[in-house]
């Protein structure tokens, strides 16, 4: 007597799958695009998340104006903060007689590139030499410091603009502001939201508008429990109508901003699992429904029905993992790292462990309970009306 625990040989379901092969392509077809549009959608949240968490360092701080909550770019501050500051506080980290200060103007505003058909929102940061001190994580990759009319540009901005990578070269101009400046070179930092930035100097950005005279932001870079004693300078300059706040803290304001799109990814995943559940129950119904002949048969010469239908899922995750894998190698060749345009910038798309972990085990749980209606659909009928069935 054959029991459960007597299952069907392990390679007959093997052999199942390439007794049909135009099917069982099909089928790996469509199971591949399915893990494939959850991998690009996990590696959306992914890129968005670590360059929010990395764009912010534990020791640095940020001043600008009260009540403008993450909206730096409307941020308007004398320009004589920075030296308050800096002859306020004691806790502002020193190297070699110089403070890790920066003073900073940061807006968005057009830019246009050569042979581009039309220009782009782009992310503007006028800085001094003292934002290399306080952004430590930015490294020249190409080129050099930009001289008078001349910038730094972020490895992302040619995706932020929508241009070619060739066009924002060492050597080559963008107009901004209405002048046109030499890219003098570029610039990454560690998948910061500062890599879709274009830098100037903070005095020739001040002279094509206007003549500006004020700042943006201050950035300073402060001793462990500094912190305190800039929220109270802050708090006791009322005229100037400041607020400090951790740099680490201002990211993560960003990301409650962008919950909603982190939710909205995450229904996608699962519309588009559904979807490709439903797709291959259909599949697999054609496949098992077509074979009740075969069933009738394993059941007439000893084995029961348990057995069956454990081979029936051996052949659907057996389909679900060979997409997975398919998936995952299609997504790291010719996904990972794919730029993307945002509000904020630009970002690069993660398959790393979590993408992977998550687009292979929804592929594998749609093949699991993909095959399981049909099976046991076609495994309730009789013996003898499956063997009659032609």
């Amino acid at each position: 007597m054959f029991s459960l625990f007597r299952p069907l040989p392990w390679e007959y379901a093997v052999r199942n799958l390439f007794r049909r092969p135009l099917r069982t392509l099909l089928t790996v077809v469509a199971l591949t695009t399915v893990v494939l549009v959850v991998l690009v959608v996990v590696g959306f949240t992914r890129g968005l998340e670590r360059t929010l968490l990395v764009s912010g360092d534990d020791q640095t701080a940020l001043v600008f104006s009260l009540g403008m909550g993450e909206n730096l770019e409307y941020s308007s501050i004398p320009m004589r903060t920075g030296d308050l500051v800096s002859s306020s506080l004691k806790g502002i980290q020193t190297r070699y007689g110089e403070q890790y200060i920066s003073q900073e103007l940061y807006l968005g505003t057009e830019i246009r590139v050569a042979d581009a058909d039309e220009p782009g929102l782009g992310l503007v940061r006028g800085v001094t030499p003292g934002a290399l001190r306080v952004r430590s994580h930015l490294q020249l990759t190409a080129g050099r410091w930009p001289g008078r009319d001349e910038v730094l540009v972020g490895q992302l901005v040619a995706a932020k603009l929508g241009v070619q990578t060739a066009q924002l070269a060492v050597g080559e101009s963008l107009e901004l502001e209405g002048r046109s400046w030499r890219i003098s070179g570029l610039f990454s930092a560690a998948g910061s939201a500062f890599e879709s930035e274009v830098w100037c100097r903070l005095e020739d950005l001040q002279r094509e508008m206007n003549n500006r005279q004020d700042l943006s932001l201050v950035a300073l870079t402060l001793a462990p429990g500094g912190f305190a004693d800039l929220d109270l300078f802050c708090k006791q300059r009322l005229d100037l109508e400041l607020q400090a706040l951790p740099e680490v803290e201002y990211y993560k304001a960003l990301q409650r901003d962008y919950r909603p799109v982190m939710m909205l990814a995450r229904l996608v995943v699962v519309l588009v699992c559904a979807a490709g559940l439903f797709a291959g129950l259909n599949t697999m119904y054609g496949s098992v429904l077509g074979r009740i002949p075969e069933l009738a048969m394993l059941q007439t010469i000893g084995f029961v029905r348990g057995a069956i239908l454990l081979s029936l899922i051996q052949e659907g995750v057996l389909l679900a993992s060979a997409a997975s894998l398919l998936a995952t190698l299609l997504a790291l060749g010719f996904i990972n790292g794919a730029a993307i345009r945002f509000t904020m910038g630009a970002f690069t798309l993660q398959i790393d462990g979590t993408a992977v972990l998550v687009g292979c085990g929804m592929g594998v749980l749609v093949g699991f309970i993909g095959a399981l209606p049909p099976a046991l659909r076609a495994l309730r009928g009789s013996i003898v009306g499956g063997l009659r069935t032609v």
